[in-house]
């Protein structure tokens, strides 16, 4: 995974960063946020990162089996023990964070966003400016649909959650490769790529500070870093909008889904 954000830093993921609130149960990937299984998964983290403690430990999802402020509550008993210095949270609501807040503030939160999935704007992103929580976004590349490499042709395997999703399959998936197009045209017109595109579209937003990019190679993630020299003028925001109102919107899959 590649960290880009607009201070013009990129970093690799394992610099004193964490997350947990999710194990597997025989073949099954199960949400846990508990204070016995958040607990293992700190106490092991600082040898495996090689720091004395965790700069950051973020739960990956909320746990319906345990209450938000009993996952809270263990997360601070952590920090007054010195394991870790910040707690964030993943795929929160508003409404999640806030109750989570009643009894150890989040310093970020992880949403997904990207062109194709823009639901944080209305509450969540004004909700973290307004309370200064740093948002470290991921997905950027909306499952690799902004990646410039996906056609009609392409194929997934079976253990591949898009293989069998409607983001990636049928009529709507076609018309949102045309989308794709014309954005390859924009970006193209600036001397970018389309995904490089993504990534500076996603840190244009005020309320970002973090675009979470997955990168398999050294390719990719020079063209990651690439994102940092392509400014978007609100003129340039407006014509993507343009391109965007047509558009079907995308989800993505739970951690349940993805196994």
């Amino acid at each position: 995974m590649t960290i880009v954000d607009r201070t013009d830093q990129v970093s690799g993921a394992n610099r004193g960063i964490s997350k947990g609130g999710l194990r597997m149960d025989g073949d099954r990937l199960v949400r846990d946020a508990s204070p016995a299984w958040l607990r293992k998964g700190v106490e092991a983290s600082p040898e495996a990162l090689g720091t004395d403690y965790i700069d950051l430990y973020q739960v990956h999802w909320p746990d319906p089996a345990t209450p938000i402020g009993e996952t809270a509550a263990a997360l601070a008993e952590l920090v007054r023990e010195g394991l870790i210095r910040h707690v964030g949270v993943s795929n929160y609501t508003t409404d999640q964070i806030t109750e989570f807040a009643a009894v150890l503030p989040a310093a970020t939160v992880q949403p997904p966003y990207h062109l194709f999935r823009r639901d944080i704007e209305a509450d969540l992103l004004p909700y973290a400016q307004a309370h200064h929580i740093g948002v470290l976004t991921y997905g950027p590349l909306a499952h690799g649909l902004l990646s410039g490499t996906i056609t009609e042709a392409t194929t997934f395997g079976a253990d591949d959650w898009r293989s069998h999703s409607p983001a990636f399959t049928g009529p709507g998936f076609r018309h949102n490769l045309k989308v794709v197009a014309a954005l390859g045209r924009f970006a193209a017109d600036r001397g970018a790529t389309i995904a490089q595109l993504a990534v500076a579209w996603v840190l244009a937003h005020p309320a970002v500070q973090v675009a979470n990019v997955g990168s398999r190679t050294p390719a990719h993630l020079q063209e990651s870093v690439g994102a940092l020299d392509l400014t978007l003028s609100q003129g340039d925001l407006a014509e993507i909008d343009s391109i965007m109102a047509a558009a079907v919107p995308l989800g993505g899959p739970s951690p349940e889904g993805m196994t």
